[in-house]
This record gives structure tokens, C-alpha cells and sequence, in this order.
């Protein structure tokens, strides 16, 4: 049985006066086994490996097996060590210092120090999607030793101990990456990390292979060999692929009219956790720019034409959690259940845009928009939307593309008039959904921010008093008045928690011990004989 060391953070000193302690869970009943190869379908292939400049699902999934974080997280969200083996937070909220575990290095040999975490912790406060308001009030990382680190802040960040995990801010070599393009940087896709598994190959269209680290930090870990990530791009192959024993794990790999017979297989669990830390959620989102969508009554009608709850029935087959509220109903704690859609009624719909001045014309078409559609939602909801439009009198252009080009298309040429968007809330509403809604985060190329261009200063100041409010009750106020705002100004159609289907191996053990689910590093991963 490998029996788990009970950790423990502590820290001393008078500055800092909040010090988190961490007990081990226990072990399991079974020895994990060592061996074997975990062949894992993620869908769609992404354009690199780690998330550094991306929040996309794939770099958020594969490169915290290679790339890791600070910390790791409980079910709960509760820290957890990982990079760093203490913590703490001073009394004003403004100094974060961190005690580095030791004797780690990176899969080059190179030592991990302080100066690699206060490059990265700078690093994604310029270059990744949500960083831009995670990070936005770090102004400098303090290396007084290899083994410290101490984050300073200009204002209080309640939700910045919980945003340091491999998946949402991967802690990179400074070696590597100092002086170059940093979204140019070949090691986004043959990575370089200190995590229990090393890069070998990236074969585009293929797959990736990563193999055991054998130096990793925290030993016998991990279990398994090897971790090959197959892309199958037709949801039937990946069924097919899981069924014959050629894949024993995948994410969202399977056609959701699968589900119900996987649950019936001998050797196949169904999990359908939305994990704590991703929070799964969609929306479809407004282009402000396109002239005829400035006007509110025409977002408004074209809001009650879609039916969600039948859109949750008919595209995710009941396995969703559908929500008007921009705060999903996995977020708990601000999560605002008063927020209803506006009435369905396409009668009242189509009146609307008579009055908006958008009369049918002889071919019964009122005007045509650009739909597009991110690739991580089905592509059915794209269908749904259009025959919903289409009612009335909205042609709904559908434009397909793969994920890279979707995202230049959305982010950078903005050419789109509505767009079906798969941004997920994440831990905490500052980095998820905040990058959605405020107006500061519209950046050209900068991808899952505010797509829409939206701006409300009202909104903007909400969001940045709740960025820094550390009275949780305060906090929660300001999250629900924010909801309630953006609800009335309908720059989205909030969809809310769409299914999250994972398909395993019974043989397969430890694939999510965390809050993280599946953005985890596997370390604690192994397969039965």
C-alpha cells in the first residue's frame, strides 16, 4: 500500500498572519499499479500544448500533466500543495508569499527556482486571456531566496489563491521562455515542465505522446508509462475507438445519443461531474459592433426565439444544466436563481422586430447574420439557433470552422454577428466570467474575453469592486447586481452548464482526485491489470 506523508503548510512570521495548514487524504485501499499506457481522446485538437496564451479546453487539459502550478485543489477548492509546499496571506490582503518545494527540476535538468515562478506569474498577467484580471493588480513578484516567492499587490485579489493550478496558470522555465515572442514560442507545443510527464512527440491530426518522468519530485509517481492523447475528429470513430479497448478514456468523446448505451457496458463508468474548477458553461453572444444588434429590442426578440430549456432537450439530450443567470449554477456561492429567461413567445418576437423597423421582405427574410459557433459546443446548437431564427424572419448564416480558425475569426477579424461561445465560469466569477462582461478585457486577438464588446460602467465598476471586496457577503451583492444588469442589457443568451460526458475504463483509477477533474497531472492515475 503506498501510504501518503501527512503535509503540512506552515509559516512564521509577524507580517504575515493567516497560515494554511494541509493534511494528506489517505490512502487508498488499493496499491496503485505500476505500468501500462493511457490512451485518452480530447476533443478538439488544439493548436499548442500548454495553457499559457490560451484558456482553450485541450491546452487546460493536457499541459498540466507536463506544465504544473503553485497548487492543486480539493473538491472543494481548498489549496492543496504542489510547486509550492506553503503558503500565506497578510492581513491586508496584499502580499502572497509562497515557500518553493526543493531539489524539483525541470525535464531539461535545469533547477526549478523563484525566478522561474516570478517570470510566470509576470507572464500571464501580459499574455493570457484571463491573467489580464487575475494578475491585474500584482505589480511585482519578490525573490529574496530560490525557494520564495512573495506576490505584491496594489489592491486585495480574494480569488487569487485559488487561480494557481497547472490548467489556469502553468508555471514555466524562465531559461526558455526569457527574451522571446512568447505565443510564438515553440515550447508552447513541446513543453518543458517539471510535471510527471515528459514531452516526446506532437503529430499533428494524430496525437501526443508523453511518457513517465522519472525524476519526478514526488515519488513512485506517477503510475503509468505512458499517456498517448489521440485526436479522432468523428464523434462514431471515438464511440468505436472506446468500445474496442484502442482508447480507455475520453473527454466529451462521445455523440451525447451514446450516453445512455455506454451506461449499460460491463466495463465502462459514465461520469457526468462538472468539476468544481471548470464550471462548464455556454452562451451565445451578441456582436455590438453589427449595427442592427446595438438596438436591445432586437436582442431581446431574437432572445425569445430560442427556446433554451428545449435547446437542453433536444441538442444536449437533457444532460445540461440550463441557466439565465451569467453566474452558473455550479458557482454556488453567487450564482443568482431569480434570473429567468425572457418569456419564449415568438409571436411577441416577431412584433418586436416590426416595430425595430425590420420588415420581412417578399422571400419572408427579415435581414441575414453571421452564425458561428465555437468548436467545443455541438454543433447541433448552431442548427437549433438557426431554425430558431428562422422563425423569425432571421437567415442564420452558419460558418464552420476548426478551432484555430474559429478563433482568429471570432477574436481578432471579429466576423461574426452572433456567435455560440463555450466560456466556462471556472472557480471563481473575477477570472471566468468577468473577462466575459468587463469593458477593459476588449482586446483585438485576444481570445474567450469580452467577444461582444460590451461596455456598462455600472457593470465595469460592480466587477472591479467585487475583484477586491474580501466580506464575502459584500461580495456576493455585488455579484448579484452585476447578473441582474447584464441580464437587462442582453449582450448574450446565457445557456448555462452544458453536459460533461467522461467515458473511462473501469481499469482506469485516480483519473480526477481533485477539484481539477481531468486538468489535473494524473500523477496519481494508474490502470488495473
Amino acid at each position: 500500500m503506498n501510504v501518503h506523508n501527512r503535509l503540512r503548510a506552515y509559516l512564521v512570521g509577524a507580517l504575515f498572519a493567516t497560515t494554511l495548514i494541509y493534511t494528506a487524504p489517505a490512502s487508498a485501499i488499493e496499491a496503485p499499479n505500476h505500468g501500462g499506457t493511457l490512451t485518452w481522446l480530447v476533443t478538439p485538437e488544439p493548436a499548442s500544448i500548454i495553457p499559457l496564451t490560451t484558456t482553450a479546453g485541450g491546452n487546460a487539459e493536457i499541459g498540466p500533466k507536463v506544465v504544473e502550478g503553485l497548487l492543486t485543489y480539493d473538491k472543494d477548492l481548498s489549496p492543496r500543495p504542489l510547486l509550492a509546499t506553503a503558503w500565506s496571506v497578510s492581513k491586508d490582503g496584499l502580499q502572497y508569499r509562497f515557500t518553493l518545494r526543493q531539489g524539483v527540476k525541470w525535464h531539461d535538468g535545469k533547477p526549478f527556482t523563484s525566478a522561474d515562478v516570478a517570470f510566470s506569474i509576470l507572464t500571464l498577467k501580459q499574455v493570457h486571456p484571463r491573467g489580464r484580471s487575475t494578475f491585474a493588480n500584482v505589480t511585482d513578484v519578490k525573490t529574496p531566496d530560490p525557494y520564495t516567492a512573495i506576490i505584491e499587490l496594489s489592491k486585495p485579489a480574494p480569488f487569487l489563491l485559488t487561480a494557481l493550478s497547472g490548467s489556469e496558470s502553468p508555471i514555466i522555465p524562465k531559461h526558455l521562455y526569457e527574451g522571446t515572442d512568447i505565443a510564438a514560442n515553440p515550447y508552447n507545443s513541446a513543453p518543458v515542465g517539471t510535471g510527471p510527464f515528459v514531452f516526446k512527440s506532437f503529430v499533428h491530426g494524430s496525437y501526443i505522446l508523453l511518457e513517465r518522468n522519472p525524476d519526478y519530485w514526488d515519488k513512485p509517481k506517477p503510475y503509468v508509462d505512458k499517456v498517448i492523447v489521440r485526436f479522432l475528429p468523428d464523434g462514431a470513430a471515438r464511440a468505436a475507438a472506446l468500445e474496442s479497448g484502442a482508447a480507455n478514456l475520453g473527454d466529451q468523446a462521445i455523440p451525447l445519443s451514446d450516453v445512455k448505451r455506454f451506461t449499460t457496458l460491463p466495463n465502462f463508468n459514465v461520469d457526468t461531474t462538472n468539476w468544481a474548477y471548470v464550471s462548464n458553461h455556454q452562451q451565445l453572444i451578441f456582436n455590438l459592433d453589427t449595427p442592427v444588434l446595438k438596438d436591445k429590442a432586437v436582442r431581446k426578440a431574437i432572445s425569445q426565439a430560442i427556446d433554451v430549456n428545449a435547446l437542453n432537450r433536444v441538442v444536449w439530450y437533457g444532460y445540461g444544466q440550463v441557466s439565465a443567470a451569467a453566474i452558473g449554477v455550479a458557482n454556488t456561492k453567487y450564482h443568482d436563481a431569480d434570473i429567468h429567461y425572457f418569456p419564449y413567445d415568438v409571436a411577441q418576437a416577431n412584433a418586436a422586430l416590426d416595430a425595430a423597423g425590420l420588415k420581412r421582405g417578399p422571400d419572408g427574410k427579415r435581414l441575414k447574420l453571421r452564425l458561428l459557433f465555437n468548436p467545443f459546443q455541438d454543433p447541433r446548437a448552431a442548427d437549433f439557433v438557426r431554425q430558431s431564427l428562422a422563425r423569425i424572419g432571421i437567415d442564420g448564416e452558419i460558418e464552420s470552422y476548426d478551432f484555430a480558425t474559429y478563433v482568429k475569426k471570432a477574436y481578432t477579424d471579429r466576423a461574426f454577428d452572433i456567435t455560440l461561445e463555450a466560456l466556462s465560469n471556472v472557480f471563481d466569477p473575477t477570472v471566468g466570467v468577468q473577462r466575459v462582461f468587463w469593458s477593459k478585457n476588449f482586446k483585438i486577438g485576444l481570445p474567450f474575453s469580452n467577444a461582444a464588446h460590451y461596455s456598462n460602467p455600472e457593470v465595469d465598476r460592480l466587477l472591479e469592486a467585487a475583484s477586491v471586496e474580501t466580506d464575502e457577503a459584500k461580495r456576493r451583492q455585488l455579484f448579484i447586481q452585476f447578473q441582474q444588469i447584464v441580464h437587462d442589457d442582453i449582450p448574450s443568451i446565457e445557456f448555462g452548464a452544458n453536459p460533461n460526458i467522461t467515458i473511462v475504463s473501469k481499469k482506469v483509477k485516480d483519473y480526477a482526485p481533485t477539484g481539477e477533474g481531468l486538468r489535473g497531472n494524473f500523477a496519481d492515475l494508474y490502470i488495473q491489470p
